[in-house]
């Protein structure tokens, strides 16, 4: 990713920055994986653990953001170095808050370990699966400096959206039967929210990577969920 300069330690400098980022992508990976892992297996210790390690990455975000500022008050960098440096900004703030997304699963997991498994919970595993992949893909296509691929896992985002559609239908006519089903199928579709919301965020990384490449706004748009879905899931969110 480097690019030389005069100064050596100023590629130094960036190169440490990207390092950074790329290792907050990895670990923000790891607690995805992790918290669908304490999902299906119903692995309350390791809930508990994730929800513990939210605070590295909360520090490692704050070391980004310092790092970057440092680089902005006494590089003075100038085109793409100056998109790769303030594009950090936005990067480490949305790979924060997916880790956020991923300790929400885990506390989730938690109440639902206590409580028999219910019939609509075996899709989270394949949704999962694939905001992994696009996350892993994004991270390759920023360490690639790839923006045709980061526009790739963009699109991959429609298809998280439209499970997370069916998994919601299927969750409310699974309430509707059984009723005392009512508070886990509610766990459910907040981790299924959330891991929808994960998808989001990734797409937001892929837009930042496609500037800091290409110094322009991606373009391309993605067909827009019905008016009738768009009222029925944005019933359920979480901050």
């Amino acid at each position: 990713m480097s690019r030389d300069h005069i100064v050596k330690s100023y590629d130094e400098e960036i190169e440490r920055l990207n390092n950074s980022i790329v290792e907050m992508g990895g670990l923000v990976e790891s607690q995805i994986e992790r918290a669908m892992k304490a999902l299906v297996e119903r692995d309350t210790e390791l809930a508990y653990k994730i929800i513990d390690d939210d605070d590295r990455i909360d520090d490692l975000n704050y070391e980004i953001d310092n790092q970057a500022v440092r680089l902005l008050a006494l590089r003075q960098p100038m085109a793409r170095d100056l998109r790769n440096i303030v594009a950090t900004f936005k990067l480490s703030a949305d790979l924060e808050r997916i880790a956020d997304y991923a300790t929400s699963m885990a506390r989730r997991s938690i109440p639902l370990s206590e409580v028999d498994p219910i019939r609509p919970v075996h899709a989270i595993p394949r949704m999962g699966r694939l905001t992994m992949t696009m996350m892993k893909n994004c991270i390759d296509a920023y360490i690639e400096q790839d923006a045709e691929k980061a526009q790739r896992v963009w699109n991959a985002d429609r298809e998280v959206d439209e499970m997370y559609v069916s998994l919601f239908r299927e969750l409310l006519t699974y309430m509707m039967e059984d009723a005392h089903r009512i508070s886990a199928c509610s766990h459910v579709l907040f981790i299924a929210k959330n891991i929808e919301r994960i998808g989001d965020h990734v797409t937001n990384i892929c837009e930042t990577i496609y500037y800091m490449v290409e110094g322009e706004r991606m373009q391309q748009q993605r067909t827009r969920q019905t008016k009738s879905d768009r009222l029925l899931t944005d019933s359920i969110s979480e901050t």
